[in-house]
């Protein structure tokens, strides 16, 4: 257990992906750590996605980072250091992009090769975004497209075209900063990355903590292209199976079949946020994260309840 002091305002343990503790007036820092097994074949566009992927932990609770360790695992025995050198060589493409440094890291021989990082971040204490602060009300808003885990699974059966291909490494490439400063700007509080539960286990977590339910519109979900297909032809991982196994129970389905669920509960890497805003901003946040390139969408809202996912 984490011990408690006055100064940590927000522990993982709570379900968020990072703690967070108050250092002074008007500021806290924010601090997170992850590591991905390949999902590309390319090594630099792995760093990049593996360095995105775990930085996005501090723009899900408002922060901005400020530096970061590479975090290695790696297979001297089969695999040439110049192959790392371009994993490192793509996460400090993101560093440079998002404005953080990178101060060294830690290695450690493994069968398996991982990378990611452990990043601190900074964030005004009382402009925080937590996945326990969704209100009634508020429009749902979703900032990228899902379906990463299917496509990267059908991708490594050589079964995925190469426009959903690129269409997902885009997406895992992007960072969610510009995401996380629409949401702290149209006056969020709730919001959560969507990572490796899905849509529907990030955003059940959410409601369950804020003690709201939440009504997705399924057709207002934006899918990665080539995703529902897939998905169709059975590319679904794992995880995605077990993700859904355990949010089922807390799923009113509604209309939606098992491949809708399974493309809501889809595992994602480096996927986007889902926040929470006053209908009347909903509009103006998703215009100004599209002209940025962002796949945003509103896909429900928020209501009195206890936790629960209802589809329409």
């Amino acid at each position: 257990m984490t011990a408690r002091h006055p100064d940590l305002i927000v522990s993982a343990e709570t379900g968020d992906d990072a703690a967070v503790w108050r250092v002074g007036d008007g500021r806290a820092l924010v601090a997170t750590a992850d590591f991905i097994t390949p999902v590309v074949d390319d090594a630099r566009t792995w760093g990049k996605v593996a360095a995105v992927n775990s930085v996005s932990d501090v723009y899900a609770m408002g922060g901005r980072p400020l530096f970061a360790l590479n975090l290695v695992c790696w297979n001297s025995a089969e695999l040439p250091a110049a192959l790392l050198a371009e994993v490192l060589d793509g996460a400090a493409e993101v560093a440079a992009e998002c404005g953080y440094v990178t101060v060294g890291g830690h290695t450690v021989d493994d069968p398996e090769p991982k990378f990611g990082l452990s990043v601190v971040g900074e964030a005004h204490p009382d402009r925080l975004l937590r996945n326990d602060r969704l209100r009634p009300g508020e429009a749902l808003i979703l900032t990228k497209a899902l379906g990463t885990g299917i496509i990267s699974t059908a991708a490594k059966a050589g079964e995925a075209g190469e426009d959903a291909v690129c269409a997902m490494v885009a997406s895992m490439c992007r960072t969610n900063a510009a995401a996380a400063a629409a949401a702290l700007d149209a006056g969020a509080t709730g919001a959560t990355d969507v990572t490796g539960f899905g849509l529907l286990g990030h955003l059940g977590q959410m409601a369950l903590a804020s003690g709201v339910d939440a009504w997705l519109d399924l057709a207002a979900v934006p899918l990665l292209p080539g995703a529902r297909d897939l998905a169709a032809d059975g590319h679904v991982p794992g995880g995605t199976r077990r993700n859904l196994a355990w949010i089922r129970d807390r799923v009113d389905p509604g209309a939606a079949g098992d491949l809708d669920l399974a493309l809501l509960a889809d595992a994602q890497t480096s996927g986007g946020l889902v926040f929470g805003v006053a209908p009347d901003r909903a509009q103006d946040v998703t215009g100004r994260l599209r002209a940025d390139g962002h796949d945003a969408a509103v896909i429900g809202q928020a209501a009195p309840g206890h936790g629960r996912i209802l589809l329409r």
